[in-house]
């Protein structure tokens, strides 16, 4: 037996046979090439090429592991634009008269070498991903089409290392676990892994040999160690703490059904959150009290050139609210604009699309397009229990203006005889610092709210949640934003109306105790964190 040490990244025990990931090996000549121009035209179609792809690999990643996780695609955007990376590449074609193939590979050379040991870099940590940036161009310029794995049987996957892309495609149920012989802790490559609940060891160094490919392996994950051709002792060893992990897992399954109560009789709703119809089967299997944030702007998102029909939405919609029967469906207004770019509605020109146009502020300019998902909203409140909640208010004004035309559509459907919830609540999101300072007004004039802690955070502290460069002063907790929402909730609560927390922090178990004592009345999470949290809650005294 040999056993190898590495830095675990993602818990758990896999046993399978080791394959070594195999990728698409793309031999890169120094070629003279005679009309310049054309070539620099070739290297910025396959810009353009590669930022489609990076812009559909966002969209669906953001709805299998979050739209936080998903923004480290963002980072590789920062790549393609970043002018030094290009003009790096361009210069070498324009002086050297040389193919864009090797003027990406040597720029991209150069750019690591300067910049991956630099403090201030967003490139130090993440060279993987300058890496998977190159590697997408050059398979666009050798027009070859994207690499699917495609695996047989499930298997421990090994490489030297994996970029983020290629973490993304990996199927939990073909691959058993993950080896690397580099990466880092923090890399996006990690934080995949541990999404998808893959155990991973990475780090282990030259000492993963390509030899061991096809050897029987054991991965711990949670002590970083693998095991090449384990003696009986260790396999009876691993396979019983696989078992112990496993009753942790079916321990949180006796949950369903139970109360989120503390043992001191305190209360509190854990909810879902979700942003497509495919993860209404999760919500459901992990017993949410209901949906708490339904992101409908990834219907957008999905629906290519054409804006999504006023059926197309009401059938996804209905198809919510049917599946939850009585528990609620709050479905938030489309909050497209910012990180979150469709391809129906071209915004551009914007030096902080983050706190530019985006949100309520898209719908009430956009009035044809609010309207239709109104109408699809409102049609299918009459088969569940849904409410609508507008994202990104930041005045009475807009609140007032969302309203007046809910009320016209209302009026339409009632018109032409459309059935439709009469009581349809309405809430808000409590994403800037604004709407906290008049959050006494606004509870006076809608229903419920919930706060949006990520973008609530990053407003509050003037920081882009998002920025490499300023990730270590970036504080989920800071005292003016605990502070914040202490002030929310009692400005609701004097109303009479409800408060959820819905970003991040709604998940992070030691807040939990804070937020009920505050008296949060809900907390939308990731499905996969409803029964967790639910186990913390029945645990508080």
């Amino acid at each position: 037996m040999i056993t190898l040490t590495g830095k675990k990244i993602s818990e758990g025990i896999a046993i399978g046979r080791l394959a070594f990931f195999k990728r698409g090996a793309r031999e890169v000549r120094r070629i003279y090439v005679e009309d310049v121009r054309k070539e620099l035209a070739r290297f910025q179609k396959a810009c353009e090429k590669a930022a489609a792809e990076l812009q559909d690999l966002y969209t669906a990643m953001t709805k299998e592991i979050g739209e936080v996780n998903a923004s480290m695609f963002e980072m590789q955007q920062m790549v393609l634009n970043d002018t030094e990376f290009l003009d790096g590449i361009t210069g070498i074609i324009k002086e050297q008269r040389l193919n864009a193939d090797y003027a990406v590979k040597e720029a991209t050379n150069r750019f690591i070498e300067k910049y991956a040991s630099r403090d201030a870099s967003y490139v130090r940590g993440h060279e993987a991903d300058v890496r998977d940036v190159e590697s997408r161009i050059l398979r666009v310029l050798a027009r070859i089409r994207k690499e699917k794995m495609l695996i047989d049987e499930p298997v421990i996957m090994a490489a030297r290392e994996l970029y983020p892309s290629e973490a993304a495609q990996l199927e939990s149920s073909k691959v058993l676990g993950i080896v690397t012989m580099f990466g880092t802790i923090n890399s996006h490559t990690a934080t995949i892994a541990r999404t998808k609940e893959i155990p991973s060891v990475i780090g282990t160094g030259e000492a993963l040999k390509k030899e061991y490919e096809g050897k029987m392996v054991i991965i711990d994950g949670f002590e970083g160690r693998i095991y090449i051709e384990p003696d009986q002792t260790t396999l009876s060893r691993m396979q019983e703490k696989k078992r112990t992990a496993l009753r942790k897992t079916e321990t949180l399954e006796r949950l369903k059904g139970k109360e989120n109560v503390t043992q001191s009789g305190q209360k509190i709703d854990v909810c879902a959150n979700i942003g497509a119809k495919d993860e209404i089967e999760s919500v459901l299997r992990n017993d949410s009290n209901g949906i708490g944030l339904f992101r409908s702007e990834f219907i957008y998102m999905e629906s290519g050139t054409r804006f999504p029909t006023e059926e197309q939405q009401f059938q996804i919609y209905k198809l919510a609210a049917e599946s939850m029967g009585a528990k609620r469906v709050v479905i938030r207004t489309a909050d497209i604009g910012g990180e979150k770019s469709v391809d129906c509605l071209e915004i551009t020109g914007e030096n902080n699309p983050a706190m530019g146009y985006r949100g309520i502020r898209v719908s009430l300019d956009k009035e044809e397009m609010f309207k239709i998902q109104l109408r699809a909203i409102l049609r299918a409140s009459a088969f569940g229990s849904i409410a609508i909640m507008f994202p990104m208010i930041s005045s009475m004004e807009e609140v007032l203006a969302a309203k007046s035309i809910l009320e016209k559509v209302k009026q339409d459907l009632r018109n032409e005889k459309t059935l439709f919830d009469e009581s349809v609540k309405t809430g808000v999101m409590i994403e800037t610092p604004a709407a906290v300072m008049i959050s006494g007004e606004l509870a006076r004039e809608v229903d419920f709210f919930s706060i949006g802690t990520n973008d609530l955070t990053q407003f509050t502290l003037g920081m882009d949640r998002t920025n490499r460069r300023t990730a270590g002063n970036f504080n989920s907790k800071h005292p003016a934003l605990i502070k914040m929402i202490r002030i929310v909730t009692n400005n609701v609560h004097l109303e009479g109306k409800r408060i959820s927390i819905c970003g991040d922090l709604a998940a992070d178990l030691s807040m939990t105790e804070q937020f009920i004592n505050m008296g949060i009345d809900e907390l939308s999470v990731a499905p996969s964190q409803i029964l967790p949290l639910r186990k913390h809650i029945r645990e508080l005294k």
